[in-house]
This record gives structure tokens, sequence and C-alpha cells, in this order.
């Protein structure tokens, strides 16, 4: 019978323990967490105005692994909410990722017809194609399109982002951003989409509701007086904290948000709009879109990024460097000598950004490695 510790009560640490006590009903779990909530960054709340608050920022679910969105369909039912995001550029509120209703609402009839034909008969419908392929055509049409949205969509909200040059940050960021050769607007493409429907908060709770399952919060793994009594460890939590920063604390960005409640039915149009080449903040979210929260009056969130200061906020996405990448492995090489029977998961303790999606089937991933 295994006696396991997992740290962590966010999507990841709430995954691995659910999935244990499913398959060793004998076994003793026991779930810590430093907050006094549970839920990790997926953390929501209803608050006065009967809206569901996503506390660190805008949480959508989507996926198009079945085995994940079964699993997590045992603890809630989601809605059908499918996420847009418009960015305002030149004034206009255009879809993101670019596509050709964006390439419409920016460029003069004469022109978008001829971009979209372009596009068409050298890429197939469909497709996302990044930005820099076509920086490589022998064609000022489709070069003119690549620059336009580096310039408009990419460089100056990553420089918020990140609080970088996009120079300084690794490529696979920059791959990422494409054109949409379509007319689809959403954001995402899964084949499951949506929302908890009583919120991300009470689908972790039911994750959590299990006979051999014991939460503690206001608990680190410090607070731990043996932990080598424990036969498995699954650690989601800051590696480099773990080790007392002793490489050196790893690189992250955080960001903070700034409520506004307004007396009136909406805010703006959607539900996130991005603002990449204005203000100061990256962008706003409306959050009584996501569940159709019904109220006289609306919450918006202003977001803004900032560097991760010890003490001071908390740690949102890890820095894509070779320099930090290095780094981490340092750390995960110097942390599975100290502690042999400890296993990482988790955005922090595989210091890597994971979609919800992605932290579920991870968890299911470390459970096989481990057990199976």
């Amino acid at each position: 019978m295994p006696h396991c510790l997992v740290v962590g009560a966010g999507i990841s640490g709430s995954s691995i323990a659910n999935i244990i006590s499913s398959g060793f009903t004998d076994c003793k779990i026991k779930v810590i967490d430093e907050k006094n909530a549970i839920g990790g960054n997926c953390f929501d709340y209803l608050d006065e105005n009967n809206i569901m608050i996503h506390r660190y920022g805008s949480h959508i679910f989507h996926t198009s692994d079945k085995k994940v969105w079964d699993f997590l369909s045992q603890f809630t039912s989601f809605n059908t909410y499918m996420h847009r995001v418009y960015a305002v550029i030149e004034g206009n509120e255009v879809p993101i990722p670019f596509n050709f209703d964006s390439i419409r609402r920016c460029f003069p009839e004469n022109l978008a017809d001829r971009i979209e034909r372009k596009l068409l008969d050298r890429f197939e419908y469909g497709s996302k194609i990044p930005i820099r392929d076509f920086m490589e055509q022998d064609d000022t049409d489709l070069r003119f399109l690549a620059q336009y949205v580096y310039d408009n969509v990419f460089v100056h909200y990553t420089e918020k982002q990140w609080g970088k040059d996009p120079s300084q940050i690794d490529g696979a960021v920059t791959a990422r951003v494409p054109v949409y050769l379509s007319r689809d607007c959403r954001y995402f493409q899964d084949t499951y989409q949506g929302i908890p429907s009583e919120g991300y908060t009470r689908m972790i709770e039911k994750m959590l509701d299990r006979p051999n399952i014991e939460v503690k919060l206001d608990t680190g793994f410090k607070d731990i007086e043996n932990p080598e009594e424990y036969d498995h460890i699954f650690y989601t939590g800051p590696i480099d904290e773990l080790m007392d920063y002793c490489f050196g604390p790893l690189p992250y960005r955080s960001v903070h948000f700034k409520l506004e409640t307004y007396d009136r039915e909406h805010y703006q149009d959607n539900a996130v709009v991005n603002y990449p080449n204005n203000y100061d903040f990256t962008r706003i979210h409306e959050y009584k879109y996501y569940l159709n929260d019904r109220s006289d009056r609306t919450v918006i969130a202003k977001e803004y990024s900032e560097d991760f200061v010890i003490g001071k906020n908390e740690r949102y996405y890890p820095v894509p460097t070779e320099e930090s990448a290095e780094l981490y492995s340092r750390y995960l090489e110097a942390a599975k000598r100290k502690y042999p029977n400890m296993h990482f998961l988790g955005r922090l303790g595989d210091y890597k950004y994971y979609d919800m999606d992605k932290a579920v089937a991870r968890a299911m991933e470390v459970y096989k490695e481990v057990f199976e």
C-alpha cells in the first residue's frame, strides 16, 4: 500500500492525487498547498455580483484528448463556450489568430483579395502558417502580410508580456504566431471546449473528495518533517525554491490584474480583447461571458505583465530561453539526487507552460511511469 505526498492542489496535483486514489483505494494520499485554497492558478469564485471571477486570469478549457475530457467530466459538466480573442489594431477589433476575416478588416478590398488569393495558391485552406514562413516567400504581398502581423500583433505585445525584445525570446514563441487560412474565428479548434458549469474550484474540490485523500492548506513542503517516510512524493511546486535557490532563481514572468466593476450589462463585446499596441496592459478580460452569468453589473480585469519577484507576486510563465532550460536541468538533476522518491510535474515542477488539458495528460503519464 503506497503512502504518497502530493505537493500542490492545482490541476496537476489534484489530477495525480485522484488518479492514484482510484488506482490504489487502500493508499493514503496527503495533498498540501501553501495557499489557503485549492485550485492553484485555476482558482475561481462567485463574487457579490453573482459573477464567477477567475482570480489568476481567464482559464478556458479545450482539448482534443478524449481521455482527458472523459476524466474531468467525472467531476463537472462543461458548457459549450468557444473562446474568441480580438486585438485592437489601428482602432479595429480584429480576430486573433490573424485570419481571412482579420485581413478583410485591416486592408482595402483589392489588397485583401490579392493576399487571400496568393495564400490559397501556395498553402492549404485551414492550415496555420507561421509568419516566419511568409518572410521566406519571394512575394512582396506575403512578406508585407508577415511584417504587418509581426509589427501589429506580435512585437509590442511580446515586449509587454515578456519584458524583452522578441529577439531575446526562444524561437518557439515566434513560431506560435500564425496566420490561420480560414474564417474560423475561434481561438482554439479542439474537439472539446467549455467552462466547468460550477467553476474550476468546484471541479477540483470534487477531484480531491476521496476517502483516501487528505488535504492540508497553508502548508508547504518544508513543513513536512520526514518526507523520506513517503513512498512517493509528487511535486508540482517551484523546483528552485525546493532546492533553496542553490543555483540562483529560475526566471518567470508574472502578471497582476486590476479588477473594475461597471453598472452596465457588458464592458466590451467579447470575453478577451488584446491591446498589443496601446496602453500598458496586455488585455482586458470580462468574466461574465464564460458562464453567461446574470447580473446588472459586469467585472473586468486589466492584465499587466511584470517580472516575478520572490515574495511579491505569483509565478506564471517560465521564461523560454536556452539559459533557463539549462538551469532547470541542473536543478532537476540535483533534486532527484536529494529526493530519490520525488517525481516532478506541472507548470512549476516541469518548468514548462502547460494548457490545462496537457497538465492533466502529464499527470496520467507520471502515474504510468511510477506505478505501471
